[in-house]
């Protein structure tokens, strides 16, 4: 294979910007501006892996089903190969019309109305948090006490998972994206898919009236806003190219793998004006946080009413809340595979 193919190939680097944590990476804003499809380095022999940074190329491959969710389509440049299948019951590894049947069993339990109607649980969740948080008084780290368990009780609402069993549900949520390596995280899903497959189990034998035990008796299954907009917490994703395909003028084979830049494309001045401006007045639709098509995230209205719910109660319950440690003494989550955020989030208040 010739020098020549290798002439326009980039690396581009996927840190962020220590000045501002919260912007996608800068090499990505400039790769957007430049060449919103462009080839990444790859080793001779590979197939072509092909960077998405604008917003239209992105909204495009997330609705077009030539360009396959399957792991296994994945050729991923830093493991060196193809990504193993999507475990069993992972959703987002799956392709029509597998996904299909899969996802219409779950979508009845995560309607908006369904949703509506869980408004009350979490509000008074969201109670029971800011409770504990003012007993215990200032400091308080807002991960461990309000961030981190609203949306996890949430969860265990929806699942049934059993008061007894919240803890050990908790921590194994908590440890998927605070896991500091391949392994400890890898083992963080296998303890939580074991709790599942048995809690599933518990379910067909005894059901109660949550979303495991419709999804345990029904016979189908076997036991294997613009703060979204501006920050994206979800920063990339990956799509295998099924047939030839044109995108964004470029000829994609099949057999190439692209990857989305999720966090640039929400980020896109042809989208959204004055993008890197975080204006909670701005109507934000079509945002990318959650997806788009057929992967779109099922929880998204449960996570927009947890948003609507817990801030506006946090802001009530603590107006002087500020940060007890300087700005830049936060421990940033950097690694772009994982969901972006902080591992923890001390601050402060005037107690009345």
């Amino acid at each position: 294979m010739s020098n020549a193919y290798y002439r326009d190939e980039l690396t581009p680097s996927l840190d962020r910007a220590p000045a501002c944590p919260f912007d996608p990476a800068p090499s990505l804003t400039a790769l957007r501006a430049e060449q919103p499809i462009a080839r990444l380095a790859a080793p001779e022999g590979a197939p072509c892996v092909w960077m998405i940074t604008g917003y239209d190329l992105v909204r495009q491959i997330l609705a077009d089903p030539r360009f396959s969710s399957r792991y296994e389509t994945h050729y991923h440049p830093l493991a060196g190969g193809h990504l193993p299948p999507a475990p069993v019951g992972d959703l987002t590894g799956m392709d029509a019309p597998r996904h299909t049947r899969f996802r219409k069993l779950l979508a009845g339990a995560f309607t908006v109305r369904r949703m509506n109607l869980l408004t009350e649980r979490v509000t008074e969740i969201t109670r029971e948090r800011l409770d504990a948080m003012e007993r215990q008084g200032p400091p308080a780290d807002l991960v461990d006490v309000f961030t981190q368990p609203v949306p996890a009780l949430m969860i265990c609402e929806l699942l049934g998972v059993p008061y007894e069993d919240r803890d050990r549900f908790q921590g194994s949520t908590r440890a998927l994206p605070d896991a500091g390596t391949a392994e400890a995280q890898y083992a963080a899903f296998v303890e939580l898919g074991t709790y599942l497959r048995e809690l599933a189990l518990a379910k067909r034998a005894k059901p109660t009236d949550d979303l495991l035990s419709d999804l345990a008796t029904g016979g189908d299954l076997t036991d294997e806003e613009e703060l979204l907009r501006y920050l994206s917490v979800a920063a990339t994703g990956m799509r295998g190219v099924l047939e030839d395909v044109e995108l964004g003028g470029r000829q994609l084979k099949a057999g190439d793998t692209v990857v989305i830049a999720i966090n640039a494309a929400d980020r896109d001045p042809a989208r959204f004006a004055g993008p890197d401006v975080l204006d909670l007045r701005r109507s934000a639709a079509g945002h990318l946080a959650f997806g788009h098509g057929v992967h779109q995230c099922l929880g998204q209205q449960l996570a927009r009413i947890e948003m609507r719910v817990a801030f506006p109660a946090l802001l009530s319950r603590f107006p002087t809340l500020r940060l007890a440690v300087p700005a830049e003494e936060l421990s940033l989550r950097t690694d772009p595979s994982q969901v972006y955020g902080v591992h923890s989030l001390p601050v402060t208040w005037d107690q009345g």
